[in-house]
């Protein structure tokens, strides 16, 4: 629906995003000048939104493993152990496949359902197009539940999926807007078919992904894209809602969702820039991006919150770097054992 006619074309774009896309389109042309320095920081830059990519998708419906295993699981040699393990082992193959192959996977129905495939082997319907209807409800502490969106019906998903996969070239083909707008568009299509009956969220972030890839935003390399929706789901929740309204007769609104998508690619290049910027060595590459990680709590924080931040550096890394800066008396330990808090200590007056 986002796509019929010259909606897309003749979209009015609000200063805010226009100024998204042009931080964003800078940024891009940086990408070059940061990637060819600082290798070892680049390699854990990119282990780390492996994994953070690999847990924040699926945490985001409810699929969790034990902390310990995810590292293994996602970069290491771990086999998974049950369902949950499988879910996170699957992404990670997604990723995977779009990381090295991104160029040569058009965007079609058949990816769509090989990515599916990929995420959900457990399930009997796994690549496969929903049979019956589902809802986007909408789930509230102390109210009932509510259905908030009635997807496409399941007899019309695969020519859905179908058209929006050929407008959609069509779009890119004759650059009919800003390859973000496009893309946003996508997502935003996608996620209002809702065409597998589970799994939709997910695949729409591999999605997102393999799209930004073959336009040259290549930032979900060395940021988990999928983490700053997670941190800002109730952001990405609204923003979706107030877009889907309407989309059935081709009346919504794609700016708040465009708006919302475009804020977290600039948000991703600003945290990229400034975590590959920072290091100056290669050889402390991991240091820095504990050090950075530290900067980026509001307040306080525990080890595991900093291991959590950091997956690709090791537990032993994470603490030496802690017992460096408490030394230097620019951290200070609040408390004792496993649930001690961490702060910042402030900087000395000039």
């Amino acid at each position: 629906m986002s796509f019929r006619g010259d909606r897309l074309a003749s979209l009015p774009l609000p200063t805010a995003v226009v100024w998204f896309i042009d931080e964003i389109a800078e940024a891009k042309g940086r990408q070059a000048l940061y990637t060819r320095q600082a290798p070892q920081v680049l390699k854990a830059l990119r282990e780390m939104a492996l994994v953070q990519s690999a847990e924040s998708s699926n945490r985001i419906e409810g699929v969790t493993i034990d902390p310990d295993r995810l590292r293994p699981l996602v970069i290491g040699q771990a086999k998974p152990r049950d369902r949950s393990e499988r879910e996170i082992f699957g992404y990670r193959h997604a990723l995977t496949l779009i990381h090295t192959n991104a160029a040569s996977l058009s965007i079609e129905p058949g990816i769509l359902r090989r990515l599916h495939q990929t995420i959900q082997e457990d399930t009997g319907d796994a690549g496969q197009w929903k049979t019956v209807e589902n809802e986007i409800v909408e789930l509230k502490a102390g109210a009932a539940p509510r259905v908030r969106f009635r997807p496409v019906a399941a007899a019309a998903t695969p020519a859905a999926v179908d058209e929006l996969c050929l407008l959609y070239r069509e779009a890119v083909n004759q650059r009919r807007a800003p390859f973000l707008v496009t893309v946003a568009a996508l997502v935003l299509d996608f996620l209002c078919i809702h065409p597998f009956r589970d799994g939709n969220g997910r695949v729409s972030r591999l999605l997102t992904l393999l799209a930004l890839y073959q336009h040259g935003y290549e930032v979900g390399r060395y940021i988990s894209l999928e983490r700053l929706v997670e941190e800002t789901r109730e952001e990405c929740y609204e923003a979706l809602r107030q877009s889907s309204d309407g989309w059935h007769s081709g009346t919504h609104d794609p700016l708040p969702w465009l708006i919302y998508f475009s804020s977290v690619v600039r948000r991703a290049y600003r945290e990229f820039e400034s975590r590959a910027g920072d290091v100056r060595s290669p050889r402390g590459a991991k240091r820095a991006l504990v050090q950075a990680a530290i900067e980026s709590f509001a307040g306080s924080f525990r080890l595991a919150d900093l291991e959590r931040a950091c997956p690709a550096v090791s537990r032993d890394m994470v603490r030496r770097v802690l017992k460096e800066l408490r030394r230097k008396k620019l951290v200070e330990c609040v408390g004792r054992g496993p649930a001690a808090r961490w702060r910042r200590m402030p900087k000395p007056s000039a």
